[in-house]
Protein backbone atom coordinates (compact mmCIF):
# COMPACT_ATOMS: atom_id res chain seq x y z
CA UNK A 1 0.00 0.00 0.00
CA UNK A 2 1.19 3.17 -1.05
CA UNK A 3 2.02 5.97 1.57
CA UNK A 4 -0.96 8.06 0.09
CA UNK A 5 -3.05 5.38 0.01
CA UNK A 6 -2.82 4.45 3.65
CA UNK A 7 -3.01 8.10 5.02
CA UNK A 8 -6.26 8.30 3.12
CA UNK A 9 -7.55 4.98 4.97
CA UNK A 10 -6.63 6.67 8.20
CA UNK A 11 -8.57 9.81 7.86
CA UNK A 12 -11.61 7.52 6.84
CA UNK A 13 -11.35 5.71 9.71
CA UNK A 14 -11.61 8.79 11.60
CA UNK A 15 -14.30 10.06 9.98
CA UNK A 16 -16.27 6.68 11.19
CA UNK A 17 -15.76 7.50 14.59
CA UNK A 18 -19.08 8.66 15.42
CA UNK A 19 -19.40 7.97 19.74
CA UNK A 20 -22.28 8.84 21.88
CA UNK A 21 -21.04 12.13 22.46
CA UNK A 22 -21.15 12.85 18.82
CA UNK A 23 -24.91 11.79 19.31
CA UNK A 24 -25.69 13.52 21.96
CA UNK A 25 -23.77 17.03 20.46
CA UNK A 26 -26.27 16.76 17.36
CA UNK A 27 -29.77 16.30 19.00
CA UNK A 28 -31.98 18.05 21.68
CA UNK A 29 -34.36 16.45 23.90
CA UNK A 30 -36.65 18.55 24.41
CA UNK A 31 -38.71 17.48 27.15
CA UNK A 32 -42.50 18.31 26.85
CA UNK A 33 -43.31 18.91 23.09
CA UNK A 34 -45.85 16.44 21.97
CA UNK A 35 -44.88 14.57 18.61
CA UNK A 36 -41.89 17.06 17.91
CA UNK A 37 -39.74 14.79 20.27
CA UNK A 38 -36.22 15.48 18.62
CA UNK A 39 -34.73 18.63 17.25
CA UNK A 40 -31.86 18.10 15.21
CA UNK A 41 -28.83 20.74 15.04
CA UNK A 42 -27.44 21.95 11.45
CA UNK A 43 -24.41 19.60 11.89
CA UNK A 44 -25.94 16.40 11.84
CA UNK A 45 -26.56 16.07 8.22
CA UNK A 46 -22.99 16.89 7.65
CA UNK A 47 -22.16 13.97 9.60
CA UNK A 48 -24.29 11.24 7.69
CA UNK A 49 -23.02 12.88 4.35
CA UNK A 50 -19.69 12.39 5.93
CA UNK A 51 -20.23 8.84 7.21
CA UNK A 52 -21.78 7.51 3.68
CA UNK A 53 -18.57 9.76 1.85
CA UNK A 54 -16.42 7.49 4.63
CA UNK A 55 -18.23 4.42 3.79
CA UNK A 56 -18.55 4.32 -0.11
CA UNK A 57 -14.89 5.03 -0.15
CA UNK A 58 -13.78 2.47 1.82
CA UNK A 59 -15.58 -0.22 0.01
CA UNK A 60 -17.10 1.60 -3.63
CA UNK A 61 -19.73 -1.61 -3.85
CA UNK A 62 -21.34 -0.27 -0.52
CA UNK A 63 -25.14 0.95 -1.38
CA UNK A 64 -28.06 1.98 0.92
CA UNK A 65 -25.53 0.11 4.01
CA UNK A 66 -25.15 -3.02 2.21
CA UNK A 67 -22.41 -4.44 0.08
CA UNK A 68 -23.96 -5.25 -3.75
CA UNK A 69 -21.76 -8.74 -3.78
CA UNK A 70 -22.72 -9.69 0.29
CA UNK A 71 -26.76 -10.81 0.88
CA UNK A 72 -28.02 -9.31 3.86
CA UNK A 73 -28.69 -13.01 5.37
CA UNK A 74 -24.50 -13.08 5.43
CA UNK A 75 -24.13 -15.37 2.02
CA UNK A 76 -23.07 -14.17 -1.51
CA UNK A 77 -25.51 -12.86 -3.83
CA UNK A 78 -25.69 -13.33 -7.34
CA UNK A 79 -25.36 -10.40 -9.85
CA UNK A 80 -28.66 -8.66 -9.87
CA UNK A 81 -30.83 -10.28 -7.10
CA UNK A 82 -31.67 -7.48 -4.74
CA UNK A 83 -30.51 -7.89 -1.20
CA UNK A 84 -33.42 -9.42 1.31
CA UNK A 85 -33.69 -8.17 4.57
CA UNK A 86 -32.75 -10.56 7.48
CA UNK A 87 -35.09 -12.44 9.02
CA UNK A 88 -34.98 -12.39 12.95
CA UNK A 89 -38.37 -13.91 13.61
CA UNK A 90 -36.94 -17.16 14.87
CA UNK A 91 -35.60 -14.66 17.98
CA UNK A 92 -38.14 -14.85 20.71
CA UNK A 93 -39.44 -11.68 21.79
CA UNK A 94 -38.86 -10.57 25.40
CA UNK A 95 -41.81 -9.95 27.75
CA UNK A 96 -42.97 -6.23 28.79
CA UNK A 97 -42.40 -6.49 32.12
CA UNK A 98 -39.02 -8.54 31.68
CA UNK A 99 -37.83 -5.53 28.88
CA UNK A 100 -38.72 -2.84 31.64
CA UNK A 101 -36.72 -4.52 34.33
CA UNK A 102 -33.54 -4.41 32.45
CA UNK A 103 -34.21 -1.09 31.22
CA UNK A 104 -34.08 -0.36 34.72
CA UNK A 105 -30.71 -1.45 34.93
CA UNK A 106 -29.75 0.31 32.78
CA UNK A 107 -27.30 4.01 33.95
CA UNK A 108 -29.89 7.05 34.21
CA UNK A 109 -27.09 8.56 31.92
CA UNK A 110 -27.71 6.42 29.50
CA UNK A 111 -31.81 7.03 29.48
CA UNK A 112 -31.23 10.39 26.73
CA UNK A 113 -30.81 7.05 24.29
CA UNK A 114 -34.33 5.52 25.07
CA UNK A 115 -36.08 8.97 24.41
CA UNK A 116 -34.43 8.85 20.95
CA UNK A 117 -35.97 5.06 20.47
CA UNK A 118 -39.23 5.27 20.03
CA UNK A 119 -43.00 6.84 21.74
CA UNK A 120 -43.19 3.67 24.23
CA UNK A 121 -40.21 4.10 25.87
CA UNK A 122 -40.47 8.26 26.07
CA UNK A 123 -43.51 7.53 27.96
CA UNK A 124 -42.45 4.82 30.23
CA UNK A 125 -39.54 7.64 31.07
CA UNK A 126 -42.26 10.38 31.70
CA UNK A 127 -44.68 8.28 33.53
CA UNK A 128 -42.08 7.78 36.57
CA UNK A 129 -42.90 4.02 36.68
CA UNK A 130 -39.80 2.90 35.93
CA UNK A 131 -38.33 5.18 38.91
CA UNK A 132 -40.58 3.27 40.95
CA UNK A 133 -39.53 0.21 39.85
CA UNK A 134 -35.76 1.47 40.52
CA UNK A 135 -36.59 1.89 43.91
CA UNK A 136 -38.69 -1.39 44.48
CA UNK A 137 -35.53 -3.61 42.97
CA UNK A 138 -33.06 -1.53 45.03
CA UNK A 139 -31.27 0.26 42.00
CA UNK A 140 -30.78 4.15 42.63
CA UNK A 141 -28.04 6.22 41.41
CA UNK A 142 -26.85 9.16 43.00
CA UNK A 143 -26.86 12.58 41.03
CA UNK A 144 -25.68 16.10 41.74
CA UNK A 145 -27.55 19.01 40.90
CA UNK A 146 -25.33 22.43 40.84
CA UNK A 147 -26.04 26.12 40.61
CA UNK A 148 -22.38 28.13 40.20
CA UNK A 149 -21.93 31.66 40.33
CA UNK A 150 -22.12 33.58 36.76
CA UNK A 151 -24.67 30.62 35.61
CA UNK A 152 -27.91 31.13 35.04
CA UNK A 153 -28.64 27.15 34.49
CA UNK A 154 -28.36 24.33 36.80
CA UNK A 155 -26.67 21.78 35.92
CA UNK A 156 -27.01 17.78 36.49
CA UNK A 157 -23.64 15.43 36.81
CA UNK A 158 -23.59 12.03 37.34
CA UNK A 159 -21.93 10.88 40.72
CA UNK A 160 -18.70 10.42 38.78
CA UNK A 161 -18.68 13.61 37.08
CA UNK A 162 -17.92 11.97 33.90
CA UNK A 163 -21.00 13.35 31.92
CA UNK A 164 -23.15 16.47 32.64
CA UNK A 165 -26.27 17.99 30.98
CA UNK A 166 -27.82 21.48 31.40
CA UNK A 167 -31.50 21.66 32.54
CA UNK A 168 -34.34 23.37 30.79
CA UNK A 169 -34.04 27.10 31.63
CA UNK A 170 -35.95 27.56 35.11
CA UNK A 171 -38.78 30.07 33.98
CA UNK A 172 -38.67 32.29 37.04
CA UNK A 173 -38.91 36.22 37.08
CA UNK A 174 -35.51 38.19 37.16
CA UNK A 175 -36.18 38.67 41.07
CA UNK A 176 -35.79 34.96 41.56
CA UNK A 177 -33.03 34.17 39.41
CA UNK A 178 -30.73 36.63 40.82
CA UNK A 179 -31.86 36.10 44.19
CA UNK A 180 -30.74 34.39 46.75
CA UNK A 181 -31.92 30.34 46.60
CA UNK A 182 -32.25 27.25 48.74
CA UNK A 183 -32.70 24.07 46.85
CA UNK A 184 -33.00 20.21 48.19
CA UNK A 185 -34.10 16.94 46.76
CA UNK A 186 -37.32 14.85 47.23
CA UNK A 187 -37.70 11.60 45.26
CA UNK A 188 -37.01 12.28 41.57
CA UNK A 189 -37.88 16.22 42.62
CA UNK A 190 -35.06 19.13 42.51
CA UNK A 191 -36.94 21.59 45.12
CA UNK A 192 -35.80 25.42 44.53
CA UNK A 193 -37.12 27.86 47.33
CA UNK A 194 -36.74 31.62 46.94
CA UNK A 195 -38.05 34.73 45.97
CA UNK A 196 -40.29 36.38 42.91
CA UNK A 197 -41.41 40.03 42.99
CA UNK A 198 -45.00 39.06 44.22
CA UNK A 199 -43.25 36.74 47.40
CA UNK A 200 -41.97 33.65 48.36
CA UNK A 201 -42.25 30.79 45.64
CA UNK A 202 -41.01 27.23 44.78
CA UNK A 203 -40.16 26.05 41.62
CA UNK A 204 -39.79 22.25 41.18
CA UNK A 205 -37.88 19.75 38.58
CA UNK A 206 -38.98 16.77 37.87
CA UNK A 207 -36.67 14.19 36.27
CA UNK A 208 -39.37 12.31 34.34
CA UNK A 209 -40.40 14.93 32.19
CA UNK A 210 -37.39 17.40 32.23
CA UNK A 211 -39.37 20.06 32.97
CA UNK A 212 -39.98 22.99 35.54
CA UNK A 213 -43.08 23.53 37.25
CA UNK A 214 -44.16 26.05 39.86
CA UNK A 215 -45.36 25.14 43.58
CA UNK A 216 -46.32 23.53 45.73
CA UNK A 217 -45.41 26.14 47.64
CA UNK A 218 -44.71 25.43 51.84
CA UNK A 219 -47.55 25.77 54.63
CA UNK A 220 -45.05 28.14 56.25
CA UNK A 221 -42.90 29.95 53.36
CA UNK A 222 -38.84 30.79 54.47
CA UNK A 223 -35.41 30.90 53.90
CA UNK A 224 -32.16 30.17 55.83
CA UNK A 225 -34.03 27.12 56.47
CA UNK A 226 -32.46 23.57 57.59
CA UNK A 227 -33.38 20.86 55.26
CA UNK A 228 -32.87 16.76 54.96
CA UNK A 229 -33.89 14.02 52.38
CA UNK A 230 -35.14 10.29 53.69
CA UNK A 231 -35.76 8.22 50.79
CA UNK A 232 -38.47 10.24 49.04
CA UNK A 233 -39.34 12.27 51.52
CA UNK A 234 -37.75 15.99 52.23
CA UNK A 235 -37.77 17.73 55.65
CA UNK A 236 -37.12 21.34 56.05
CA UNK A 237 -37.35 22.92 59.45
CA UNK A 238 -36.79 27.14 61.08
CA UNK A 239 -35.77 29.44 59.18
CA UNK A 240 -36.97 33.37 58.55
CA UNK A 241 -40.26 33.34 57.48
CA UNK A 242 -40.94 35.37 54.14
CA UNK A 243 -43.81 37.02 55.38
CA UNK A 244 -42.56 38.91 57.82
CA UNK A 245 -43.25 36.97 60.84
CA UNK A 246 -39.70 36.81 61.83
CA UNK A 247 -37.91 33.18 63.01
CA UNK A 248 -39.62 30.08 63.00
CA UNK A 249 -39.45 27.26 64.83
CA UNK A 250 -42.05 25.19 62.87
CA UNK A 251 -41.21 21.90 60.85
CA UNK A 252 -42.60 20.21 57.04
CA UNK A 253 -42.25 17.46 55.19
CA UNK A 254 -42.77 17.29 50.96
CA UNK A 255 -43.63 14.54 49.40
CA UNK A 256 -43.32 14.08 45.48
CA UNK A 257 -46.40 11.71 44.96
CA UNK A 258 -48.97 14.08 46.28
CA UNK A 259 -46.80 16.85 45.58
CA UNK A 260 -47.72 18.07 49.13
CA UNK A 261 -46.34 19.75 52.04
CA UNK A 262 -47.48 18.24 55.27
CA UNK A 263 -47.00 20.00 59.19
CA UNK A 264 -44.78 18.19 61.44
CA UNK A 265 -44.70 19.34 65.32
CA UNK A 266 -42.45 22.57 65.86
CA UNK A 267 -39.22 22.47 67.51
CA UNK A 268 -38.10 23.45 70.97
CA UNK A 269 -36.04 26.67 69.67
CA UNK A 270 -36.59 28.80 66.91
CA UNK A 271 -33.68 29.61 64.89
CA UNK A 272 -32.34 30.16 61.32
CA UNK A 273 -29.37 29.90 59.33
CA UNK A 274 -29.23 26.27 60.81
CA UNK A 275 -28.72 23.19 58.75
CA UNK A 276 -30.20 19.80 58.59
CA UNK A 277 -29.27 15.75 58.12
CA UNK A 278 -31.07 12.28 58.47
CA UNK A 279 -29.35 10.03 60.91
CA UNK A 280 -30.06 7.18 63.27
CA UNK A 281 -33.74 7.49 61.62
CA UNK A 282 -34.28 10.97 62.94
CA UNK A 283 -34.21 14.23 61.25
CA UNK A 284 -31.18 16.47 62.73
CA UNK A 285 -31.37 20.35 63.04
CA UNK A 286 -28.23 21.89 64.10
CA UNK A 287 -26.59 25.23 65.11
CA UNK A 288 -28.10 28.31 63.63
CA UNK A 289 -28.97 31.83 65.46
CA UNK A 290 -32.01 32.83 67.62
CA UNK A 291 -35.04 35.53 66.98
CA UNK A 292 -32.49 37.90 68.85
CA UNK A 293 -29.82 36.78 65.98
CA UNK A 294 -27.97 34.77 68.59
CA UNK A 295 -25.72 32.15 67.61
CA UNK A 296 -26.97 28.49 69.04
CA UNK A 297 -24.65 25.37 69.89
CA UNK A 298 -27.46 23.24 70.51
CA UNK A 299 -28.86 20.68 68.02
CA UNK A 300 -32.61 19.28 68.04
CA UNK A 301 -33.39 15.30 66.23
CA UNK A 302 -36.96 14.92 65.18
CA UNK A 303 -38.47 11.45 65.89
CA UNK A 304 -41.03 10.43 63.37
CA UNK A 305 -42.77 7.60 65.12
CA UNK A 306 -42.83 9.27 68.37
CA UNK A 307 -43.98 12.73 66.90
CA UNK A 308 -41.34 14.19 69.03
CA UNK A 309 -38.14 16.33 69.03
CA UNK A 310 -35.19 15.88 71.43
CA UNK A 311 -32.50 18.65 72.89
CA UNK A 312 -29.22 18.10 71.93
CA UNK A 313 -26.95 20.42 74.22
CA UNK A 314 -23.57 21.97 73.22
CA UNK A 315 -23.11 19.72 69.78
CA UNK A 316 -21.65 22.66 68.55
CA UNK A 317 -19.81 23.99 71.63
CA UNK A 318 -16.31 23.37 69.92
CA UNK A 319 -17.14 25.54 67.36
CA UNK A 320 -16.47 29.25 66.87
CA UNK A 321 -19.67 31.74 66.38
CA UNK A 322 -18.51 33.91 63.99
CA UNK A 323 -20.78 37.37 62.50
CA UNK A 324 -21.90 36.59 58.64
CA UNK A 325 -20.54 33.02 58.48
CA UNK A 326 -22.57 30.03 56.05
CA UNK A 327 -24.80 28.08 58.16
CA UNK A 328 -22.60 24.85 59.54
CA UNK A 329 -21.25 22.62 57.09
CA UNK A 330 -22.36 18.58 57.53
CA UNK A 331 -23.12 15.30 55.85
CA UNK A 332 -23.88 12.02 56.87
CA UNK A 333 -22.12 8.93 55.31
CA UNK A 334 -22.76 5.40 56.58
CA UNK A 335 -24.91 6.81 59.72
CA UNK A 336 -21.85 9.05 61.23
CA UNK A 337 -21.81 12.80 60.93
CA UNK A 338 -19.10 15.06 59.09
CA UNK A 339 -18.47 18.58 59.62
CA UNK A 340 -16.29 21.03 57.56
CA UNK A 341 -14.96 23.44 59.75
CA UNK A 342 -15.04 26.77 57.71
CA UNK A 343 -12.31 28.75 59.49
CA UNK A 344 -9.66 25.98 59.62
CA UNK A 345 -10.78 23.85 56.81
CA UNK A 346 -10.72 21.31 59.39
CA UNK A 347 -12.82 18.03 58.38
CA UNK A 348 -14.57 16.63 61.91
CA UNK A 349 -16.74 13.63 62.63
CA UNK A 350 -18.77 13.40 65.37
CA UNK A 351 -18.72 10.84 68.17
CA UNK A 352 -22.32 10.69 69.29
CA UNK A 353 -21.56 8.36 72.88
CA UNK A 354 -19.37 11.56 73.96
CA UNK A 355 -21.37 14.27 72.34
CA UNK A 356 -17.95 16.06 70.78
CA UNK A 357 -15.93 15.72 67.66
CA UNK A 358 -12.59 14.56 66.16
CA UNK A 359 -10.48 16.34 63.70
CA UNK A 360 -9.69 14.25 60.76
CA UNK A 361 -7.35 16.53 59.07
CA UNK A 362 -7.63 19.47 56.70
CA UNK A 363 -9.93 19.27 53.58
CA UNK A 364 -8.86 20.33 49.97
CA UNK A 365 -10.87 23.30 49.12
CA UNK A 366 -10.55 27.11 50.88
CA UNK A 367 -13.68 26.76 52.83
CA UNK A 368 -12.17 30.02 54.77
CA UNK A 369 -12.11 31.92 51.45
CA UNK A 370 -15.69 33.18 51.79
CA UNK A 371 -16.57 31.82 55.53
CA UNK A 372 -18.53 28.81 54.27
CA UNK A 373 -19.98 30.43 51.68
CA UNK A 374 -19.84 28.71 48.14
CA UNK A 375 -18.52 25.69 49.41
CA UNK A 376 -20.71 22.40 48.63
CA UNK A 377 -20.36 19.98 50.90
CA UNK A 378 -22.41 16.91 50.81
CA UNK A 379 -22.66 13.12 50.91
CA UNK A 380 -22.73 10.75 47.79
CA UNK A 381 -23.03 7.58 48.45
CA UNK A 382 -20.41 6.46 50.76
CA UNK A 383 -18.05 9.24 49.96
CA UNK A 384 -17.81 12.66 50.95
CA UNK A 385 -17.72 15.12 48.15
CA UNK A 386 -16.27 18.86 48.49
CA UNK A 387 -16.67 21.44 45.96
CA UNK A 388 -14.81 24.82 46.34
CA UNK A 389 -11.98 26.65 45.40
CA UNK A 390 -9.23 24.19 45.46
CA UNK A 391 -6.23 25.04 48.16
CA UNK A 392 -3.40 23.53 45.97
CA UNK A 393 -4.32 26.13 42.35
CA UNK A 394 -5.03 29.29 42.10
CA UNK A 395 -7.72 28.76 39.18
CA UNK A 396 -10.92 30.01 39.40
CA UNK A 397 -12.72 27.00 38.18
CA UNK A 398 -13.94 24.71 40.80
CA UNK A 399 -12.20 21.85 41.79
CA UNK A 400 -14.47 18.64 42.91
CA UNK A 401 -12.91 15.56 45.64
CA UNK A 402 -14.33 13.15 47.13
CA UNK A 403 -13.22 10.68 50.15
CA UNK A 404 -14.40 7.29 51.91
CA UNK A 405 -14.13 8.42 55.55
CA UNK A 406 -14.01 6.79 58.62
CA UNK A 407 -14.18 7.78 62.01
CA UNK A 408 -11.08 5.72 62.49
CA UNK A 409 -9.46 7.02 59.63
CA UNK A 410 -5.93 8.54 60.05
CA UNK A 411 -4.98 10.41 57.15
CA UNK A 412 -8.10 10.88 54.41
CA UNK A 413 -7.22 9.93 50.53
CA UNK A 414 -8.91 12.62 48.83
CA UNK A 415 -9.63 12.11 45.11
CA UNK A 416 -9.82 14.70 42.52
CA UNK A 417 -12.51 14.07 40.26
CA UNK A 418 -12.28 16.01 36.53
CA UNK A 419 -14.95 18.18 36.00
CA UNK A 420 -14.73 18.65 32.01
CA UNK A 421 -13.44 21.37 29.62
CA UNK A 422 -15.12 23.45 30.85
CA UNK A 423 -15.68 23.67 34.59
CA UNK A 424 -17.98 26.24 36.46
CA UNK A 425 -17.01 28.51 38.87
CA UNK A 426 -15.87 27.50 42.22
CA UNK A 427 -18.23 29.46 44.19
CA UNK A 428 -21.39 27.39 43.66
CA UNK A 429 -24.83 28.80 44.99
CA UNK A 430 -26.81 25.95 45.18
CA UNK A 431 -26.12 22.12 45.60
CA UNK A 432 -28.41 19.27 46.17
CA UNK A 433 -28.10 15.46 45.64
CA UNK A 434 -30.63 13.47 43.67
CA UNK A 435 -30.51 9.30 44.62
CA UNK A 436 -33.27 8.05 41.96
Amino acid sequence: MSREKETEGQEEREDLRITDDDLYEQWVLVGNCGDNLIVSSNRLPLRKKRFAEASQRANPNWADGFSSTEGRRGGSASPGVEPQDADYSFVPSLSDELEVLIVARVPRAEYWKFYLLNKRFLSLLKSGELFKIRREIGFREPSVFMLASGDSSWWAFDRHFQTRRKLPELPSDPCFKLGDKESLCAGTHLIVSGNEIEGGVIWRYELETNNWFKGPSMRRPRCLFASATCGTFAFVAGGHGMDGSGVLNSAERYNPETKSWDSLPGMRQRRKLCSGCYMDNKFYVIGGRNEKDKPLTCGEAYDEYAGTWYHIPDILKDFPAETGKSPPLIAVVNNELYSLETSSNELRVYLKDSNSWKNLGLVPVRADFNRGWGIAFKSLGNELLVIGASSTSSHESMAIYTCCPSSDAGELQWRLLECGKRPLSHFIHNCSVMVA
